[in-house]
This record gives structure tokens, C-alpha cells and sequence, in this order.
């Protein structure tokens, strides 16, 4: 008789960068949104995605396993490149609990944001530490 083993769930998060390819569309991106939040819900992932056409920044937090699996799937998802891990880190508890996939997209109303936790207003993820983008996220979010 074979006994499966449960293993304790440890709630992760991790955030990443990426580019967008240059040609995607409104409605690849609304793709994108559909697809995370669905997937996202069935898998018990939560998280936000900022995006400003150039961009991705993502951080989701969910169980070790599932967060690994999906960063497997991102890695093979052909529409963006130059995938970078910023952080992952163990969680007590969710900081996007009410969301499957909350979006954000800079504007120039915000601009003032990007300049708090970086040099520049421009919106470039690679330029900022992990500190930084929780802060970011976090006030984009409000």
C-alpha cells in the first residue's frame, strides 16, 4: 500500500521583470489578464502585474510548488523575453489576497511614484531594487 506523504505548504512570493515583445496587441495583453486570472484562481495564486508596454512586472505569491510551476511556465512563454527573477521570499500571510490578478498600468498621473522609488519618472522595473518595487506596487495599488 502506497501512503501519500502531505508536505506543509510554504506561501512564497516572487517577483520578476521581463520585456514585452514589441508587437503585442491590446488584446494579447487582455489575454494575458484573462488567462493569469483564471489560471491564477484555480491554482490559489494571487498577485499584481503592472505593465506599460515595454514592461512586465509581476509579483504572485502562492504555495513553493505552484509558484514554481508557473515560473517554469513563464520562462516557455514566448510573448515576452529577458525574464528576470527580483525576489522570492517566504510569506506569513498574502499581501494580494483579493486578488487573482490585480493590473496596474503607469500613466503619467503616477509618474510621481516611479520617481519615489527610483531615479527617473519613466517606468523601468530593471532599475529598481526588490525594496523599491514593494513599495511601488504596494502605493499603485491604493
Amino acid at each position: 500500500m502506497t501512503q501519500t506523504i502531505l508536505e506543509p505548504h510554504i506561501l512564497v512570493s516572487m517577483t520578476y521583470v521581463s520585456r514585452a515583445n514589441p508587437d503585442m496587441s491590446d488584446k494579447e495583453l487582455s489575454e494575458i489578464l484573462r488567462q493569469a486570472q483564471q489560471n491564477n484562481a484555480a491554482n490559489g495564486i494571487t498577485g499584481m502585474l503592472v505593465f506599460n508596454r515595454h514592461y512586465f512586472l509581476q509579483t504572485v505569491e502562492g504555495s513553493r510548488a505552484q509558484i514554481s510551476q508557473l515560473l517554469h511556465s513563464l520562462l516557455a512563454d514566448e510573448r515576452h523575453h529577458d525574464l528576470q527573477l527580483l525576489e522570492t521570499r517566504e510569506l506569513k500571510y498574502r499581501e494580494w489576497s483579493k486578488w487573482s490578478m490585480n493590473f496596474v498600468s503607469p500613466t503619467t498621473e503616477n509618474a510621481a511614484l516611479y520617481l519615489k522609488y527610483s531615479t527617473t519618472v519613466d517606468f523601468n522595473p530593471y532599475f529598481l531594487s526588490a525594496e523599491s518595487i514593494r513599495g511601488l506596487m504596494t502605493e499603485l495599488n491604493h
